[in-house]
């Protein structure tokens, strides 16, 4: 796991973390990295392969049961 540290962190800042964490009942620490999680990875969130199915879905979808061309390609020739 990694750590953080914060530097400069006003007091009155400090002072109302303890008291979110206490009616929270964990410990100031606990409640920051909460807090953290909650903003850097909310629930709510949408994930890159859900909204990429979504976009598929309203573009037609795809059909994964085509017939695919199985001979070899042409190499390119550059001459």
């Amino acid at each position: 796991m990694s750590s953080l540290t914060i530097r400069n962190l006003p007091d009155e800042t400090h002072r109302a973390l303890r008291a979110r964490a206490a009616l929270a009942g964990r410990s100031t620490e606990a409640e920051v990295r909460a807090i953290l999680e909650s903003v850097a990875r909310p629930k709510e969130r949408i994930k890159l392969g859900s909204l990429l199915a979504e976009i598929g879905q309203l573009a037609g979808g795809v059909d994964l049961e085509i017939a695919r061309d199985k001979t070899a390609a042409e190499p390119m020739s550059f001459e």
